[in-house]
């Protein structure tokens, strides 16, 4: 009998980031096929917080189980978020920096549209990074989901941005938290009200060929590729 597999984790922020990334990953067969575990990092350590700064807390953690082989593959989702809080390139450097001090670099000829990618100096597997939006500029899985709505989908989204914009000032979110604050006033007018951003996945509301879309499918497909263990011995 075979050994059994190593897991695979996806690291993400909180349970809206794991229950959007459960239902992608079922899409590509990454539930059956694969094996990837989605989780925030509370559900990994209780004292842990779902954050981003949680996730970079955390990180060094996996990074060890991953050189002493308790984790076969890992992969990281975080927000670029924007400044002063954060922002694409503040983000990349601070997880550039981490990695580097476990013997990751990042892959200097993999284009970051397609997602970033880090290879280890003594031959450890790949780790990838998903910087939201699009591992270029500012912003959150809002806005990936934002710029993947299927063409049908857009005149309701935008409806959605114009009550947003009306409400009276001062708003209760902060400005930095809009995104969130408009993709949640078009999921309550979608079928099933007051379900989370999964639903974009669950009740195909996404283009699926999308500028957007294929280029994060294709990252966790690469981050996690196909096992291919030895059939057992009859």
């Amino acid at each position: 009998m075979p050994a059994p597999a190593l897991p695979n984790l996806l690291l993400v922020e909180g349970t809206s980031d794991q229950l959007f990334f459960r239902a992608l990953c079922k899409t590509l067969g990454l539930d059956t096929r694969t094996t990837v575990k989605v989780a925030p990092p509370r559900e990994l350590q209780a004292s842990a917080f779902n954050t981003k700064q949680g996730v970079l807390n955390h990180l060094p953690v996996l990074l060890r189980q991953l050189d002493d082989g308790q984790l076969r593959h890992l992969g990281v989702v975080i927000d670029a978020d924007s400044p002063p809080d954060g922002g694409f390139p503040a983000t990349r450097d601070r997880i550039t920096r981490d990695l580097a001090g476990f013997g990751y670099s990042l892959k200097p000829e993999h284009p970051h549209s397609t997602g970033l990618l880090f290879a280890h100096d003594d031959g450890l597997p790949d780790i990838g990074v998903w910087v939201m939006p699009d591992n270029r500029g500012d912003g959150t899985l809002e806005d990936w989901v934002r710029r993947s709505l299927h063409e049908g989908e857009q005149p309701l989204f935008d409806h959605a941005c114009a009550v947003v914009n009306a409400l009276p000032q001062p708003h209760r979110f902060r400005p930095t938290q809009r995104a969130k604050a408009e993709m949640a006033t078009w999921l309550a007018w979608q079928s099933r009200p007051g379900f989370g951003i999964d639903q974009v996945i669950t009740s195909g509301l996404l283009d699926p060929d999308g500028p957007d879309g294929r280029p994060l499918r294709d990252w966790l497909l690469t981050v996690f590729p196909a096992s291919h263990q030895p059939a057992p011995r009859p």
